[in-house]
């Protein structure tokens, strides 16, 4: 069988692990879409340290659970997303305005939406977590 989105099996996991309450996740495939998605919900606060296993394959990635995540997904297609039109989008998939964060792709690398906002880059979305 083949993958077709490993970011979106790897945010499965981490969701699922979060539900049972485990502390730690194994992801596998690796991908620098992931290890960079992880980077910025690490900066956040909603996970904890990362290790990159190499095992010569795809890599493997170990991620420490805080148990702070409710929910991360990702958004499938890859919607472009303008630097005006990122508040519609974080409002329509955020729970709320105090807490959550919209990862984007963009020319600058891979950031949430407040620092593309800051920085006024648009891009294209690629998750979300809260």
């Amino acid at each position: 069988m083949v993958r077709m989105n490993t970011l979106a099996d790897a945010l499965k996991c981490i969701n699922n692990a979060e539900k049972k309450g485990k502390r730690q996740v194994l992801i596998k495939p690796s991908s620098k879409v992931i290890v960079k998605f992880l980077t910025v919900m690490m900066k956040h606060g909603y996970i904890g340290e990362f290790e990159i296993i190499d095992d010569h394959r795809s890599n493997k990635i170990v991620v420490n659970l805080t148990g702070r995540i409710m929910k991360c997904g990702v958004i499938s297609p890859r919607f472009d997303v303008s630097n005006l039109a990122i508040d519609k989008w974080t409002n329509n998939l955020l729970p709320s305005r105090q807490f959550g964060h919209v990862v984007l792709t963009t020319s600058d690398g891979i950031m949430e939406h407040e620092e593309a906002k800051r920085k006024h880059l648009g891009g294209k979305i690629l998750g979300f977590f809260f």
